[in-house]
């Protein structure tokens, strides 16, 4: 998912180069591997991202990084132990190792991002997303002399 918009002039291969980054995310998830949902609002200048992490100890399982113009959220739910004898019927809740990663804009570096917890959702801002305005400059036009 990308946080930023590169504005460029038409190019047939831009939806076509998402649309294959979608899927093949979506190939490497295994059907019972555990993947937060993630929500990204904005609010202002900034970008909220939300991740439902309930049950998982952010302090000791979970790392945030920024490297490269990514934002990295990796992780791991640890899984649920029961007793041998119990034996499964149904087990729908999902554990084990997951990472979210976001395109961040060229100008957002790590002292840009917080980062909170509560009642299990992470909550993430990332300030400043949208692009600094720059005042449209005049540009002269040299002439060369004639002799």
């Amino acid at each position: 998912m990308t946080l930023a918009v590169r504005g460029t002039l038409w190019d047939p291969f831009t939806s076509f180069a998402a649309e294959f980054d979608s899927l093949a995310r979506r190939a490497r998830v295994q059907e019972n591997a555990y993947v937060p949902a993630v929500n990204v609002t904005r609010e202002g200048g900034d970008a909220l991202i939300t991740l439902e992490l309930p049950g998982v100890d952010v302090d000791n399982d979970v790392d945030i990084e920024v490297t490269q113009g990514r934002l990295t959220i990796s992780g791991n739910r640890a899984e649920q132990t029961t007793q041998e004898d119990q034996g499964w019927k149904v087990r729908e809740i999902r554990s084990g190792k997951f990472s979210r990663e976001f395109t961040l804009p060229d100008h957002v570096g790590a002292e840009q991002i917080e980062a909170d917890y509560d009642k299990g959702l992470l909550r993430i801002r990332v300030k400043d997303v949208a692009k600094p305005e720059v005042a449209a400059a005049k540009v002269p036009i040299r002439h060369e002399l004639t002799r």
